[in-house]
């Protein structure tokens, strides 16, 4: 395995751990319940170690790079609606989580753009772009825009990705947010974050930017995959997505090796997560 294929499964992995702890709590209050481990059930009745729509999405990506070779906004879409309408790259061959942005613009075959479509529906999937050999910001837009293609929603996956790459070379995480995030755009609220004591100030609804930012807190405020993915969870709200966005990019900064094994083994499916890697 070359380093970027580690990479991306490390990622990759990082990312669908992250959603498999996250499932079982979304949409429950911050305060109202501690994850301390991977459980199964709660608000979706899915077993322990199920991934969601955050990995699918991202699972569909990179299966569309691997064919195609390149980023083709065309093809990724198809799979998108493949995913939806059949099933496909899901754990057990249904769809039980989708956003509605994200329904509405795959239906329809347009991207949403207006302000009140900001969701993070986007950024969950973004992260196998951080590994396409020569990947512009014009591409990370447009497949962003595939769902959400408000600027703000753009911006937020451009960024991500940026610090993504980073990441895999070395890049300290809160030198990157300050190189990538602009210091004028709603994203801003992620440099520096790593000086906030208390989570009362960080979001964690499934709005982009609470999402962005709250997995830069988790990421810069903890030292390991496990506390930042338990930590991404506890905030409560998008629980899913939060530890999905945060995961991808720690999976990265811990490495396979440093993503629990004991959950690793409880997760199902991940055959098909590795017959898509690129």
């Amino acid at each position: 395995m070359n380093n970027n294929t580690y990479a991306l499964k490390s990622a990759m992995y990082g990312l669908a751990v992250g959603d498999a702890v996250g499932v079982p709590y979304e949409f429950r209050n911050r305060g109202t319940f501690e994850c301390t481990d991977m459980i199964g059930y709660g608000t979706h009745n899915q077993p322990e170690g199920t991934w969601s729509d955050d990995t699918s999405m991202a699972l569909a990506t990179c299966a569309s790079i691997k064919a195609c070779g390149s980023v083709d906004v065309d093809d990724i879409r198809n799979r998108f609606r493949r995913w939806l309408k059949e099933g496909a790259y899901t754990p057990f061959g249904e769809v039980f989580d989708c956003g509605n942005t994200c329904a509405a613009a795959i239906r329809s075959g347009r991207g949403c753009d207006d302000e009140w479509s900001n969701g993070n529906g986007s950024l969950m999937r973004i992260i196998p772009l951080a590994f396409a050999q020569g990947i512009t910001d014009a591409e990370i837009e447009a497949v962003s825009a595939i769902t959400h293609a408000h600027s703000l929603s753009k911006l937020a996956c451009v960024c991500y990705v940026r610090i993504a790459i980073d990441l895999v070379n070395g890049v300290p995480l809160a030198d990157s947010i300050k190189r990538h995030v602009p210091g004028n755009s709603k994203l801003s609220a992620a440099i520096g974050v790593e000086n906030v004591v208390r989570s009362d100030s960080i979001g964690s609804s499934g709005y982009v930017v609470d999402t962005f930012v709250a997995a830069m807190w988790c990421l810069l405020t903890t030292d390991n995959y496990r506390d930042c993915v338990l930590r991404a969870v506890n905030l409560g709200s998008d629980t899913d997505t939060t530890a999905a966005v945060a995961g991808g990019l720690a999976g990265i900064m811990y490495g396979l090796d440093g993503i629990p094994s004991t959950w690793i083994s409880r997760m199902k499916a991940m055959d098909k997560i590795d017959r898509e890697l690129f």
